[in-house]
């Protein structure tokens, strides 16, 4: 039985986004993308793990906004750091 080719993965080193809107702006270019029907297999697979890795990044950055605002209305404002 023949081996499956291996399917190329995104690498740990994919550029992470420079801000939450250009990562919600790449996730809608990818879904429109695989929507389409036009992709092959392999970049399908690919396009569907950056779009994890930027569902992750955008939940990141809103639980941390979410977590200033808690600061906020608890009257104790500590400056807010982007996530890594």
């Amino acid at each position: 039985m023949p081996k499956a080719p291996s399917v190329p993965a995104v690498k740990d080193s994919a550029p992470a986004p420079e801000s939450y809107e250009s990562a919600l702006a790449e996730i809608e270019g990818l879904v429109s993308q695989m929507e389409s029907g036009q992709l092959p297999l392999e970049k399908l697979l690919t396009s569907y793990k950056r779009g994890a890795f930027l569902l992750k990044f955008c939940r990141e950055q809103l639980e941390a906004v979410e977590d200033q605002i808690k600061m906020l209305e608890d009257g104790d404002l500590k400056p807010w750091k982007a996530a890594p």
